[in-house]
């Protein structure tokens, strides 16, 4: 799908060109505290984040540290995403030659697999040599896929060799990562050699990461930035709760997800109304770990909840890997009012160490300014600028440059981004801790021992 012209943002006055006002007249005080924050934490290898603009909010619903959609980047994106990746392996690794890259278990997947020959062309350029280690059983020996566009991608089986892996002939010293550990942590990849770099790192995956302790540490980030160029952090942080003991099939925890949902629906009720916002509120229930958009339903009034069909329960019930739901985030819903050709769109943004390398916007013909676009019939399209716009222009009025307004989203993913550092600084196992086998330990308690409802964003 290609953009007929710049996206368009139905909601273009009032508080977003306020906002985008905020952060043109502080971009010098903007780039330095990222710059003292980045000083202060070492950011992921990269990450996605998932925007939403509702021209009263420009928030982040979703951060992944495994982003699997660099196939979706411009050509003219590349540059800046070889630049930053060589900033991050010479944090990681200076002296690094060989980098093992481990992709996602399926095989099949022509879209993912063209992300994993993106993204081994953006590792191999800065010097390094990239081979690609796959956990599949069906590789049990070098597997070439030739993608569409006669690119050519060898998959070969991942060897375990004492504590260090790697593939045939091949010994990393990097070892990224572009697989989740959805389905936890293989025994392969457990107690590695500390030489061998391993990244992101195994609490970063969906076997111990949760989104609500992620978007407690996006609170605290949101809350600094709004007070440092003078915003409400509502207006930049989605409200959320969390429930845990969940189990969809048997009705399990029904009572604290519609108490919750009912609570948050108030409070941002109540928000719109002190603000004039005549949006019907609503929230998005999620599963607290996990990704491909599964496990995810809108719920506009509690009812709802409460009145799921055995065929909806079964939908939320599992996620990825047919993992079962036991613990869900609820979430403020944030509408997105950007629109391609239309249909309803919401901006991703691709960093790799801190830098921000480009972004595209997912779009669905088929889906409502308030559901997830993450669902099948979705659209990808690159940003409609050669460049990730991280030089905005700074005279330019509020509403004026789309280039602007992408400066903006980059701002606000590096947040998510930093939010992410902070994160993965709070619950990297304890040298005595278990982690690496599976179990979660975490300097930030886990909300799973408290099932009550508790509204975690500040005022």
């Amino acid at each position: 799908m290609q953009p007929t012209s710049v996206p368009v943002l139905a909601s273009a006055a009032g508080p977003v060109l306020e906002y985008e006002r905020r952060i043109l007249d502080s971009t010098t005080d903007i780039e330095h505290w990222f710059r003292q924050q980045w000083q202060e934490h070492t950011p992921p290898f990269y990450g996605s984040v998932d925007l939403r603009n509702a021209g009263f909010k420009l928030a982040p619903v979703d951060m992944n540290l495994f982003p699997g959609g660099f196939n979706n980047l411009s050509e003219e994106a590349l540059p800046c995403a070889v630049q930053a990746a060589q900033v991050a392996v010479e944090r990681t690794c200076p002296d690094a030659r060989r980098l093992l890259l481990i992709p996602e278990r399926h095989t099949r997947n022509v879209f993912y697999l063209q992300n994993v020959a993106r993204l081994a062309r953006v590792l191999a350029t800065p010097g390094l040599e990239v081979r690609i280690g796959s956990l599949s059983p069906e590789v049990t020996a070098p597997v070439s896929i030739t993608l569409p566009g006669g690119e050519k991608l060898t998959l070969e089986p991942l060897q375990r060799r004492g504590d260090r892996v790697g593939v045939d002939g091949f010994d990393p010293c990097i070892v990224l990562l572009n697989n989740d550990l959805s389905a936890g942590i293989p025994p392969e990849l457990q107690n590695l050699d500390p030489a061998q770099t391993l990244l992101p790192p195994l609490h970063a995956g969906w076997s111990v990461r949760r989104k609500s302790t992620y978007f407690r540490c996006y609170e605290e980030i949101a809350g600094q930035f709004a007070q440092l160029i003078g915003v409400d952090p509502w207006t930049i942080n989605p409200l959320f709760t969390r429930c845990g003991k969940i189990d969809f099939r048997e009705k399990v925890g029904e009572e604290c997800l519609a108490a919750s949902a009912e609570r948050l629906l108030a409070d941002i009720g109540r928000r719109y109304r002190e603000r004039g916002i005549p949006q019907k509120p609503f929230v998005i229930v999620k599963a607290d770990a996990g990704t491909y958009g599964m496990g995810i339903m809108t719920v506009r009034d509690p009812s709802e909840v409460t009145a799921l069909s055995r065929k909806q329960r079964n939908k939320m019930a599992v996620v990825k890997e047919g993992l079962e739901v036991s613990e869900v985030i609820v979430q403020e819903g944030v509408p997105t009012y950007e629109t391609i050709d239309q249909a309803v769109a919401e901006p991703v943004v691709y960093m790799i160490d801190r830098y921000v390398v480009g972004g595209f916007y997912r779009v669905h013909r088929e889906r409502g300014i308030d559901e997830n676009l993450n669902a099948p019939g979705m659209e990808f399209v690159p940003l409609a600028f050669p460049n990730p716009c991280n030089l905005p222009i700074v005279r330019a009025e509020p509403g004026s440059s789309a280039q602007n307004r992408f400066y903006c989203y980059g701002v606000v993913g590096r947040l998510a981004l930093l939010a992410a550092a902070l994160e993965l600084e709070r619950t990297a196992p304890r040298p005595d801790s278990p982690a690496e086998e599976g179990t979660r330990t975490s300097a930030m308690p886990h909300a799973a021992q408290d099932p009550g409802v508790r509204v975690e964003a500040a005022s």
